[in-house]
Formats: C-alpha cells, sequence, structure tokens
C-alpha cells in the first residue's frame, strides 16, 4: 500500500504538475479549462450576451406576472425571488471565471513582456555591436589614402619626373656634340 502512494506523489514532478498527475487529470485538459473559462469572460463582455440576459429577464418577468397562474413559477408578490437567485448564481459563477480569464491573460501578458525585453537586450547589443564596426571602419578608412592625397603625391612624382627629364636632356645634347 505504501508503494502505491509512492508512485502517486511524483517527488521528480514539479509541484503544479504533481496534483495533476495524483487526480489523473492531463495539462491538456487544464488547458482546455482555461480556454473554455477566456470564452466565457469573451462571450458575457459583448452586447449580445447583454441583450440575450435583458431579453432571458423580461421573459421570466413577463412569464410569472401575465402568464396562465398555474404555471407560473416565480410569484411577483415575493419580487422574483427565483430570478433573483438564477441571477446570483450566475454572478456567482461569472466573476471567477472572469478573474481565471484574466489570471491567463496576465500570464501570457507576462511571458510577451519577458519576450520583448529579450528582444530590446537583443537589438541593444546588435546596435552596439554594429556602432563598434562603423568606428572600425572609420579608423580603418583614416588610415586610408584619399583621392586628393594620392593626386597630390602623383603630382609630385610626375613633377619630379619632369625635372629629371629637364636636367637629362641638356647633358645629353652635350654628350653628342
Amino acid at each position: 500500500m505504501a508503494r502505491g502512494n509512492r508512485a502517486e506523489v511524483r517527488l521528480d514532478a514539479p509541484k503544479g504538475l504533481r496534483g495533476s498527475v495524483r487526480s489523473g487529470r492531463s495539462r491538456g485538459s487544464d488547458d482546455r479549462f482555461g480556454r473554455f473559462t477566456e470564452w466565457i469572460a469573451r462571450a458575457m463582455g459583448t452586447p449580445w450576451f447583454l441583450l440575450g440576459l435583458t431579453l432571458f429577464v423580461i421573459a421570466w418577468m413577463a412569464w410569472n406576472t401575465y402568464g396562465p397562474v398555474p404555471l407560473r413559477f416565480d410569484s411577483v408578490d415575493l419580487g422574483f425571488i427565483a430570478l433573483t437567485l438564477v441571477l446570483s448564481l450566475q454572478a456567482s459563477y461569472a466573476a471567477p471565471l472572469i478573474l481565471l480569464a484574466q489570471n491567463r491573460q496576465d500570464d501570457r501578458d507576462r511571458v510577451h513582456i519577458e519576450q520583448d525585453r529579450q528582444r530590446a537586450e537583443r537589438n541593444l547589443a546588435d546596435t552596439e555591436y554594429l556602432a563598434r564596426e562603423v568606428v572600425a571602419l572609420r579608423l580603418s578608412l583614416k588610415d586610408m589614402a584619399s583621392k586628393d592625397f594620392i593626386r597630390a603625391e602623383l603630382r609630385s612624382l610626375l613633377e619630379e619626373l619632369e625635372r629629371d627629364r629637364a636636367e637629362e636632356a641638356p647633358g645629353s645634347e652635350e654628350r653628342s656634340a
């Protein structure tokens, strides 16, 4: 009997999964219930739900006010006690379901915020890397010769060659004479 209890209690599973392993429910059924609560919360927040609920209350009140007396099930004289009970029951279930849906949305928002923060950190790191690369390129371009520098050097070499030619020219005529 002790072994059976040990098999049910999983100490190697996270705390949230222990209960679902013990009760035989899977994680998918919890998610299905969460999706159901979100569907309820979304449906209750629509104008169609409010319109439907209003029509239901009007039909209830009309039937119990103007319907055949033996078929009435809620007394006008007592202030529609059954209708009040039904609406209270609906509200008592609606509030926790809406809170569950909000909790799930908060969890999703937390995950999205964390992903956005990580994405922003990566973007910042990429931007810093690119800024360092641009600085490195500027420094390497600063060491490279510019067009103006090369032109000036070529002009000075051309002038030097022309001077050398001019000096050689008179000397070559004297030799031939």
